[in-house]
C-alpha cells in the first residue's frame, strides 16, 4: 500500500467480501538514514510509508526509551519529523524517549501513531506511555497500538492486552486505540494471528461492542493511514 487510493481499493474489496490482503513498509529507527534527511526520499520511493524515530538505542535523531541519554530530538531529528510529514509518511513514536515524544508532539502537524506499546496505567515501565502522552497523541488524531507481550502489558495473557486497551479507551476514547501485536519473532506472545478470536472474546468481556472491536482490530489505524498517506 503506497497511497490513499490503494487503501480505498483494499477496503472496498474487503467490504464486498473478497479475500484481499495489504501491507506497507515501515522502518523501526532512523539509523538507516545515516544522518542524511534526504535519504527519506529514497525510502519513500521504495514504498516506505511509516517511520519510527528510534528503536533500542539512541541515534542521530534522538533518545530511545531504552537508551543511555534518553535525550530529546536533535536538530537532525526535528528535520526528520518535518520531512516525514511533508512526504505524507506516518510518524511512529514507539520506543521513543519521553523527551523525544514531547519534542515531536510540539512540531507535528499530522496524526502520529505508537505502533506497539503499553500504558503505564496498567504496566508502569519505561517502555510504556504515560497518561499525559497518551492524551497528547490522541489530540493529534493518532492511534496507539497495545502489544501482546509481557513487558507491554505486565502479563502473559490476551486478557492483559484487552485490559490495557480498555484502560486506554477509557482515558482517550476507543477511536484512538489499536492492536499493536509486535509479531516480530523475538517476543513471546500468548497467541499468533490464528488466535484473534480469543482476543476478540477478551475485548467483549471488557465491554467493547462489535463496532468498537472492528476499530481496535484495524479500522482506527486505517483512518489514520487514510488521513496521512499521499493521494
Amino acid at each position: 500500500m503506497r497511497s490513499v487510493q490503494d487503501l480505498e481499493t483494499l477496503h472496498s474489496r474487503r467490504a464486498k467480501g473478497e479475500l484481499a490482503v495489504g501491507g506497507f513498509l515501515g522502518l523501526e529507527g532512523v539509523h538507516a538514514l545515516e544522518g542524511r534527511v534526504e535519504n527519506l526520499e529514497l525510502l519513500f520511493a521504495s514504498g516506505f510509508r511509516m517511520i519510527g524515530l528510534t528503536h533500542f538505542f539512541d541515534n542521530e535523531a534522538g533518545g530511545s526509551a531504552h537508551g543511555i541519554e534518553k535525550s530529546g530530538l536533535t536538530p537532525f531529528g526535528k528535520q526528520v519529523v518535518r520531512r516525514v510529514q511533508e512526504l505524507h509518511m506516518v510518524l511512529d513514536l514507539a520506543h521513543a524517549s519521553p523527551q523525544v515524544i514531547d519534542d515531536a508532539l510540539e512540531i507535528t502537524a499530522a496524526p502520529v501513531v505508537v505502533s506497539h506499546t503499553g500504558v503505564r496505567g496498567t504496566c508502569d515501565n519505561r517502555r510504556n506511555l504515560s497518561d499525559d502522552h497518551a492524551r497528547r497523541i490522541a489530540a493529534t488524531g493518532g492511534v496507539m497500538g497495545i502489544a501482546l507481550f509481557d513487558t507491554a502489558v505486565c502479563g502473559p495473557r490476551v486478557e492483559d492486552t484487552a485490559h490495557a486497551i480498555r484502560y486506554l479507551a477509557d482515558l482517550v476514547g476507543v477511536e484512538h486505540t489499536a492492536l499493536g501485536s509486535d509479531f516480530d519473532g523475538s517476543v513471546m506472545a500468548p497467541i499468533d494471528a490464528s488466535g484473534w478470536p480469543s482476543l476478540t472474546e477478551a475485548l467483549l468481556k471488557e465491554g467493547f461492542n462489535a463496532g468498537e472491536i472492528a476499530g481496535i482490530m484495524g479500522l482506527n489505524a486505517l483512518r489514520v493511514f487514510m488521513q496521512v498517506f499521499p493521494r
